[in-house]
């Protein structure tokens, strides 16, 4: 795998993007409604700390980078629980070429893990129900800094289906009760965990699993409610930790993924290639963003790019008049972007703000800082005309949307922060590394 000696700090945090369909209150996977991490709600609070608007904080046993969804009056969050070491238990061989490939900062496939999916209410913060996906020592390691909990779960309001790579994917109704569960196959991740999330399309639960050097790399759709297999196509892609976008055009729908090597649209009813387009040559860990005629595409280690293709096309669109624009600064390695009104606004790890028309791809700002040094795993999101930027020392800095960068306001929830937070019902919902927050006026 060409990009092995390359990786270093690998965050899987799922970047979990699609389009399903949901009533206004809900954000019910990762990034919300058209996983573009945009809410339309208003009157939302933009003040909160330890001591003010916290409606209520549930703690959360174990550890996990997945961000919470909602549905209705019900939250889902997934954790992974770390037990005893399992005598003899270790991490699938990894190989980089013909020599074996460890990564200093990869752990965890030693000990036994217990793969929980929590369902809690969204008005009280009570738990109303867990279940144990899986318990036992994992195939593969994560990074030490991530967590084997790393994808978002998906809900259609009839189910709640979690993803925990190599172990599986499970579903559940949503008073809890088991449904089934689908093995996807050993899904090496070269020791860095899992990082993309399920995908929901009519009667479709769809998964990109890239693995490895990418000989065994598939996107798959099962069907949501049995979890048997729709189609499968082969991708010749290295494992990847972005999450694919489903977007709708005014012809058909397509499903977008990144990849290294390749970033190829399908028809997500069939599998089909739709088009495709030389890959982002870095690891893709960022999730693409689209409008209905867009798609954009980042990724920021080793190398940094960002690119804008047009939608609609057949074929290899390399080099063509398809792709409307390409921009080589101001990428993260984790975080995805955001598209927001007519801007891109690019984030990197260190939360430096550049933001792009999104149209041309002309430069409206870079450099745009928060005030205080500080790191980001979370991706933003946004409200009404407000960019929240969330960093790992839990601090949710706002920036007002638009052409000129300017500080709102930051606000605390006391507690490292990982997760991506959600929004839905008049309240936004982070994640802490101990602490599920409800935070409303």
């Amino acid at each position: 795998m060409k990009l092995f000696g390359r990786i270093s700090i690998v965050l899987v945090i799922s970047f979990f993007t699609s389009i399903i369909d949901a009533s206004g209150g809900n954000w019910p996977q990762w990034r919300g409604p058209a996983g573009l991490g945009v809410s339309t709600e208003k009157n939302l609070p933009t003040e909160w700390s330890v001591r003010k608007n916290i409606k209520w904080k549930t703690p959360i046993a174990g550890r996990s980078h997945s961000s919470p969804i909602v549905w209705g009056n019900k939250i889902f969050v997934t954790t992974a629980i770390e037990g005893p070491v399992v005598p003899g238990a270790k991490a699938v061989k990894h190989m980089n070429g013909d020599k074996e490939f460890l990564h200093p900062d990869s752990i965890g496939a030693d000990r036994k893990h217990t793969f929980k999916v929590i369902c809690l209410n969204a008005t009280t913060g009570k738990i109303l129900w867990e279940q144990t996906a899986f318990e036992g020592a994992p195939y593969d390691n994560r990074h030490r800094k991530s967590s084997f909990a790393a994808s978002t779960p998906a809900t259609d309001g009839k189910y709640v289906y979690a993803f925990f790579g190599s172990e599986g994917l499970y579903a559940y109704d949503m008073s809890g009760k088991f449904a089934w569960k689908a093995g996807l196959g050993k899904l090496g991740t070269v020791g860095m965990g899992t990082g993309t999330s399920p995908i929901l399309n009519k009667n479709l639960v769809l998964m990109q699993c890239d693995e490895e050097n990418g000989d065994t790399s598939f996107i798959v759709a099962l069907d949501k409610k049995t979890g048997k297999e729709v189609w499968k196509t082969p991708r010749k892609v290295q494992v990847s930790w972005a999450t694919p976008i489903l977007v709708r055009t005014a012809k058909r729908a397509e499903l977008i993924a990144s990849g290294t090597e390749a970033i190829v649209a399908y028809d997500p009813a069939t599998g089909k290639e739709l088009w495709r387009h030389k890959g982002v040559e870095s690891n893709a860990i960022p999730s693409p963003v689209a409008n209905n005629e867009v798609v954009f595409l980042s990724a920021g280690f080793p190398a940094k790019i960002v690119m804008a293709i047009r939608l609609g096309a057949a074929g290899d669109l390399t080099g063509s008049p398809k792709v409307a624009w390409k921009h080589a600064k101001g990428t993260a390695y984790v975080p995805s972007p955001i598209l927001y009104g007519d801007y891109l606004y690019l984030t990197t790890d260190r939360g430096i703000l550049t933001c792009l028309n999104a149209k041309t791809g002309e430069l409206v700002y870079e450099g745009g800082r928060v005030p205080i040094p500080a790191t980001f795993t979370a991706s933003p999101v946004a409200f009404d005309g407000k960019i929240l930027l969330t960093s790992e020392d839990g601090d949710t800095f706002m920036v007002r949307a638009g052409p000129k960068h300017e500080l709102l306001g930051s606000n605390t929830v006391g507690e490292p922060v990982y997760a991506s937070p959600a929004i839905a019902d008049g309240r936004i919902f982070i994640r802490g590394e101990n602490n599920l927050y409800a935070i409303g006026n």
